[in-house]
């Protein structure tokens, strides 16, 4: 007996030009899906999508409303649906206490992690919400530092904190329509901001030294959304944290 073939699921993957949103992209669309990549520059996106004929390629600024409905409404218009937000696209920001950062570094981080993916994730709702049948599931990409920031990281670790109650939100206020909101909060996988943090050459340590500390594959990373992205609409994944064995995050001092 032959098993009937599952429709294919869309997704909508931001930031997807590097690191973990690329790595996402390149497993989800090897899994079946189809996959929307969305980010600031094109060609690192035609890099992400390497010809592939289910990935939709995208350009997107976060920050501009305008810009996340056309990313939304070219997914409806081409697959009809969105089953799928990986919610990623972000920025690390300044090294910056509070009384050094300036306003506009501060707002500058906040547009890109946090006005933005409310921009997505509004978008993705009410996609979600008028489609037959109804529903979805967006995974909104925190940081181990939504539980415990790094010294000097201010703008970023506010963001992150305020993305777990994004995602809370949003996961009460999706519940009648079968939407689901669930946040992977990502600790040391090996991308290029693990170079600005410098984890591999010394990051600095609350207690003011610096120390070498270990890293996981990014494909690891990304399996732990493809898990969470492919789990049945019956079952909710509220949050995942995930960090590179032994690195100082538990007890972090």
């Amino acid at each position: 007996m032959t098993t009937p073939q599952l429709p294919a699921r869309i997704a909508v993957v931001t930031g997807a030009g590097s690191g973990i949103g690329r790595e996402v992209a390149r497993q989800m669309l090897a899994d079946g899906y189809r996959v929307a990549l969305a980010g600031r520059r094109e060609a690192p996106l035609l890099d992400t999508a390497d010809g592939h004929p289910e990935a939709l390629v995208v350009p997107c600024d976060v920050t501009r409303p305008d810009d996340v409905e056309h990313l939304f409404g070219s997914v409806v218009r081409r697959w009809g649906r969105v089953d799928v937000l990986f919610n990623n696209a972000g920025v690390f920001g300044p090294a910056a206490s509070v009384d050094e950062i300036s306003l506009a570094q501060w707002e500058e981080v906040l547009a890109v992690n946090l006005t933005g993916s409310l921009l997505c994730a509004g978008a993705a709702v009410r996609a979600m919400k008028a489609q037959v049948p109804q529903g979805g599931r967006i995974i909104n990409n925190g940081s181990i530092s939504a539980h415990s920031p790094r010294p000097r990281t201010v703008a970023y670790a506010v963001t992150k904190h305020a993305m777990s109650g994004l995602t809370k939100s949003i996961e009460l206020d999706g519940r009648a329509f079968g939407i689901t909101c669930g946040q992977i909060d990502i600790g040391n996988t090996a991308t290029d901001i693990m170079d600005t943090i410098g984890v591999g050459s010394g990051a600095l340590q609350a207690d003011g030294s610096r120390k070498v500390e270990p890293m996981f594959p990014v494909a690891d990373a990304a399996r732990a959304v493809l898990m969470m992205a492919g789990m049945p609409a019956s079952a909710s994944v509220g949050s995942v944290v995930i960090t590179a064995a032994g690195m100082p995050f538990i007890g972090r001092g």
